[in-house]
């Protein structure tokens, strides 16, 4: 099957590194146009792109699709399938009505919860214990099309959102070569809309630590944000990023006592123009 690629971060240059392991033909990758990072702005490609550029697959880096130019370079590589992972470009209805097989997207969530933007980080933060990985059918809709296949992914009580990020990547290869194997036997299943919750893309100002939230809200919070954007507090009037926590009674500096009088210690922080290191690291650098 001849397929074109969308997508842009890490968590797409899994599947993507799984369809290349195929066998399946992939004649193009798109991803987001390049952009300067970090304090030098020195410009860098996606993780997607390195890869493609890496197996000597053509790279497209189109700033809109809806124009008749990126239409008709589209229309060239003639796709049976479009497959798009975390690709951050609405797809307009000529690009999904192109393709034989249409455009399949690899979403990290078990659709209907958590259409939208955040599903790792909001699941984390609700308290779910179990995510997974939905192969859907694209539609007009944000993540409301017909499912193909699903992968159930466990959620441990201190796992982050940066691990099941990881976690969720390997499912998501795995299915979408499995629905791509068998896509003429595999019968869609519509969405319960009823069942529907959304994860909204995150903000910095809502990734503050409410201490008068229960102690284990707050530890889902922090695990939820964890590794990026990263939750926050302020010790001494300056900003502490905090990446890891634990629920327990201990007596320091980083100690806090939460809405409902249970405790929580934070264990990994970075303080403001500082690195990020362990909270007993810290400690024994303050007077």
């Amino acid at each position: 099957m001849k397929i074109i690629f969308m997508g842009t971060p890490d968590f797409a240059k899994t599947s993507l590194q799984a369809l290349i392991n195929s066998k399946h033909d992939i004649t193009a990758v798109y991803t987001r146009t390049d952009k300067p990072r970090d304090r030098g702005k020195k410009i860098s490609y996606s993780p997607v792109k390195e890869l493609a550029l890496k197996h000597n697959i053509p790279v497209v880096q189109p700033t809109s699709l809806k124009t008749d130019e990126a239409m008709e370079i589209l229309k060239s590589y003639n796709p049976d399938c479009i497959v798009v992972a975390a690709y951050g470009m609405i797809l307009p209805q000529g690009v999904l009505d192109l393709p034989k097989y249409g455009c399949i997207n690899v979403h990290a969530s078990l659709l209907p919860k958590y259409r939208g933007a955040a599903p790792i980080n909001r699941c984390i933060m609700d308290g779910e214990t179990r995510s997974g990985i939905t192969i859907m059918q694209m539609d007009a809709g944000v993540d409301t099309g017909d499912m193909l296949l699903q992968g159930e992914v466990l959620i441990p009580d201190n796992m982050t959102a940066s691990e099941l990020h990881d976690a969720l990547a390997e499912t998501g290869g795995e299915l979408i070569v499995k629905a791509l194997d068998n896509i003429d036997s595999i019968t869609p299943t519509k969405q319960d809309n009823s069942l529907a919750t959304h994860a909204e893309k995150l903000t910095k100002s809502e990734c503050e630590i409410d201490f008068t939230r229960s102690a284990k809200e707050i530890h889902n919070f922090i695990r939820g944000l964890a590794d990026y954007p990263c939750a926050y507090t302020f010790v001494d009037g300056k900003r502490l990023k905090v990446y890891r926590a634990v629920l327990d009674n201990s007596d320091t500096r980083l100690t806090f006592t939460c809405g409902d009088s249970n405790k929580i210690t934070l264990t990994e922080i970075q303080p403001e123009n500082g690195k990020r290191m362990k909270s007993e690291d810290y400690l024994r650098g303050i007077k």
